[in-house]
Parts: C-alpha cells; sequence; structure tokens
C-alpha cells in the first residue's frame, strides 16, 4: 500500500513539475528527480518510480552520472534515538510485475560530491544499471526545492 501511495505521489507531484518517463523493454522509469537543494548543498537525493512490466524480477544494482562523484543506492532508517541515518544497498529488487518507488524517508539514489550548483528546472543525466535490463540512461528533472534535506543526515557507506 505504501508503494501504491509513494507513486501516486511522484506522479501527482510529477504532473505539477512535468513528468517524464524512460521506458527500455520491461523497465520503466517514471518521472526521475531530484528536489532542488540549497544552494550550496554537497548531496542530494534521486527519486523515481521504476515498473518491471516482465515476467522476471530485476535487480537496481548501480547508478553513474557525471554531475556528482558518487551516486549510491541507500534506504533511510529511523534508530531508537529518532535519528535518520542512511544505510547502503547493493541493490534494490524489482519484482516482476510491479513498481518499486524510491521517495523521500525510504530508498533513493544518494549524490554525493555535487560538481556544481544544481538548479530547479537543470536536466541532468545518469544512468541505471540493471542486472537484467543492463544499463538504462536516464535524466533527473530538477523539482522545486522541498521534501528531505539529506545535508546534515549520516550518509556512511556501508550498513
Amino acid at each position: 500500500m505504501k508503494l501504491v501511495l509513494g507513486l501516486m505521489a511522484a506522479l501527482m507531484l510529477g504532473t505539477v513539475a512535468q513528468a517524464h518517463s524512460i521506458k527500455m523493454g520491461d523497465i520503466e522509469i517514471i518521472h526521475p528527480n531530484i528536489p532542488q537543494p540549497p544552494a550550496r548543498a554537497k548531496s542530494a537525493a534521486g527519486y523515481m518510480g521504476i515498473t518491471n512490466e516482465g515476467a522476471q524480477a530485476d535487480r537496481l544494482i548501480g547508478v553513474e552520472t557525471p554531475f556528482a562523484k558518487s551516486a549510491m543506492l541507500h534506504t533511510t532508517e529511523h534508530g531508537a534515538d529518532g535519528v535518520a541515518r542512511m544505510m547502503h544497498l547493493e541493490g534494490i529488487e524489482i519484482p516482476a510485475g510491479d513498481t518499486v518507488v524510491l521517495e523521500p524517508d525510504g530508498m533513493h539514489v544518494m549524490l554525493m560530491g555535487l560538481s556544481g550548483p544544481v538548479q530547479e528546472g537543470d536536466m541532468l543525466p545518469a544512468t541505471l544499471i540493471f542486472e537484467q535490463a543492463g544499463r538504462v540512461e536516464i535524466t533527473f528533472m530538477v523539482d522545486p526545492p522541498g521534501g528531505m534535506d539529506h545535508a546534515h543526515m549520516d550518509h556512511g557507506t556501508k550498513p
């Protein structure tokens, strides 16, 4: 249910921010986006919906981009102390016939070491790497500022 609600929220936000999608084979990437980070931010988070229309599960295992020194798959976990922490993921399972949503306070692409300012309306290239589908070229749309500020969170590289 959370995935359905998250996808609906992403699609509604995308409608306002000129949603876009990329389809390659059985994989569709729905509105890859980055909320505009603060002007001097060195990190940002990327979100999207990923639909697998195939008969077999696939797995997102990596992200490459020229606008950040590092792009990693992360999830957000809240400790007993209430502090949110980023946990590195080796991959994200995309079940057959299902949609997985990368969203604030959940799974996301963590972009660290931004090469320059990221402004609302920018279109930033990236490549998603899947075990089955291979390399899928996408463009992150920089949406209006808002959502979770990742600048002050623990971005540990391994759980």
